[in-house]
């Protein structure tokens, strides 16, 4: 069962949870969700005898924050030093994938793999939602400029939960309850305006060496789609993978599907894994 922490920091209190020992794996959460998206990959790691640590960054979940100068990636440092974790593995999903990436280029000696789900890049341009789903952008939009966070929230599950392209509600129960739970918090948080941008990571993912996972929902923006086989072309250590009937979270709509890829991955990386071995007579 994990134990929560709490870890003051430059203006926060940056809130999350981890369980068990061995080699640290840190979940980093996207930007319409928190820490709650990693409920089901959590305690398995933890069994399979992983360190794992998911948090809210700021403007999320439970991390309280006031409105000062801040840079997602120098919190991220200062989770890991607070726990003393000096490398980890760093599992992100899209926004959280970027806030990876970035610590892989900064940090390439405390990066021991990554894995990156329908993942974002620091500098890239931001995904954008396809023609054919043109009413929801224009949905988005009127209820944005009315403040109508509930439907934006509806509207957003469609995007991200179902995928642009299909029916809405394809992802339901428990699963779209807590994406809006998610959701909700982050919509209704006051506005921070004091973020620094980080270094572009665009033009320089050459840099990233470390073992890297790459998961993609086929269902997803066309446009992460895309990203996610250019990137597995342009990381030298990548290994792509495009989870069927799933968009923008595999990991919340099919944990039966993504945590298995997961550890496989974690035990090549890590080497607790026969991959690529012989068999024996």
């Amino acid at each position: 069962m994990t134990s929560s922490f709490e870890i003051p920091f430059d203006g926060a209190i940056i809130r999350g949870e981890a369980d068990g020992f061995g080699i640290p794996v840190v979940f980093l959460h996207s930007g319409v969700t928190d820490r709650r998206m990693w409920g089901a990959q959590l305690q398995d790691l933890a069994d399979e005898g992983y360190h794992v640590i998911a948090y809210d960054r700021r403007g999320f979940g439970e991390t309280e924050t006031e409105n000062v100068p801040f840079n997602h990636l120098v919190d991220l440092e200062a989770v890991l030093d607070g726990l003393s974790v000096h490398a980890a593995i760093l599992v992100g999903s899209s926004m959280g994938g970027a806030l990876a990436v970035d610590f892989a280029i900064e940090h390439p000696e405390r990066t021991i793999g990554l894995v990156l789900i329908g993942t974002g890049i620091t500098g890239a341009e931001d995904s954008e939602i396809p023609d054919d789903a043109a009413d929801l952008e224009d949905a988005l939009e009127y209820a944005l400029e009315r403040g109508n966070l509930d439907t934006v929230n509806r509207i957003e599950a469609h995007l991200w939960l179902d995928g642009p392209l299909s029916e809405s509600g394809r992802v339901s129960g428990e699963t779209r309850d807590l994406f809006l739970r998610m959701n909700a918090i982050h919509l209704n948080h006051p506005e921070l305006t004091e973020e620094e941008e980080r270094d572009d990571a665009v033009d320089n993912l050459s840099a990233i060496t470390a073992p890297t996972l790459l998961i993609v929902g086929e269902l997803d923006m066309p446009d992460i789609v895309a990203r996610h086989e250019d990137l597995s072309e342009e990381l030298e250590n990548a290994f792509a993978v495009v989870l069927e009937d799933t968009a923008h979270f595999p990991n919340l709509e099919r944990p039966d599907l993504f945590n298995p890829i997961l550890l496989e991955f974690l035990e090549a990386v890590t080497g607790q894994s026969e991959i690529g071995d012989d068999d024996e007579d």
